[in-house]
């Protein structure tokens, strides 16, 4: 089954000094026997250079390429914080634009098939985008998927934060971005308007998905499945899963239901 699991899903391991990227590709390959992995960037950049989130030097991004060769590995996504594309601030829009260069060399160093890289905007706050952020967040989506049609992978925001949260929006973007190589990370059901009808809105844009435990327990979960493979979806069914305590055996629990969930859907073809 076409499973993987987000690193954020051990980010509480990682703040207690339990867990590395490294660690993570081990724990992914051999404790839950994926051969996929679903790359966050929180695992190597430095925090405290919020927003900007300054990523770790090519030399160790080649190491962890090197580890994912070894395990035979590869990244189905790769998840970057700290390089959105809006910012009210010039400046900062700047600079979160020569951090997300350096973060799409990393993409195509670790040989990720799927980016999320936002669009900017508050994680509380979902409003509608203006002119000026919409022409700026289109013009730099036509830039990055450009690129990455350029380099063999795709690229686009999650309904993470900002306008993106908002379906009608991420609808009203891919249309204008139009570009093949553009798509969007699906975090289901997690919309601030339009709940109902949010995943089926940015279906065909879908490039990636995300469960959480809430969507995996979900009563129409099945059929958002379904939904999304009808609107012609063929990827991973991503985990993501930050639980407050025992994250290995949580992530176990939630594979478990995803699994289920998958069979269900085959069973009823």
């Amino acid at each position: 089954m076409n499973i993987s699991i987000g690193g954020y899903s051990f980010n509480n391991l990682y703040l207690e000094g339990k867990m590395d990227v490294f660690g993570y590709l081990e724990t992914v390959k051999y404790r839950y026997r994926m051969d996929v992995v679903d790359l966050w960037n929180g695992f190597f950049i430095d925090r405290s250079a919020t927003p900007i989130m300054t990523l770790a030097d090519e030399s160790y991004i080649r190491k962890i390429r090197e580890a994912l060769d070894e395990k035979e590995m590869k990244v189905v996504n790769f998840a970057i914080d700290g390089a959105h594309i809006w910012d009210p601030d010039p400046d900062m829009r700047q600079k979160l634009y020569e951090n997300a260069q350096l973060h799409l060399r990393a993409a195509e160093i670790l040989g990720a098939q799927t980016v999320r890289l936002d669009t900017g905007g508050n994680y509380k706050e979902a409003e509608p985008l203006n002119d000026e952020q919409f022409e700026c967040i289109v013009t730099r989506y036509r830039e990055y998927a450009q690129r990455a049609a350029d380099y063999g992978y795709k690229i686009g925001p999650e309904n993470h934060m900002g306008a993106s949260l908002l379906p009608k929006e991420m609808k009203r973007l891919a249309e204008a971005i139009d570009h093949p190589a553009y798509g969007i990370l699906l975090h289901m059901n997690r919309w601030r308007a339009d709940q109902e009808e949010g995943d089926s809105i940015v279906a065909p844009w879908t490039i990636h998905t995300h469960f959480d435990a809430g969507t995996a327990s979900a009563p129409d979960a099945v059929e958002q499945i379904q939904m999304l493979e009808a609107a012609g979806y063929d990827g991973y069914w991503g985990i993501e899963y930050n639980a407050p305590g025992n994250q290995y055996l949580e992530m176990e629990l939630l594979i478990g239901k995803v699994k289920k969930l998958l069979s269900d859907v085959q069973a009823a073809k």
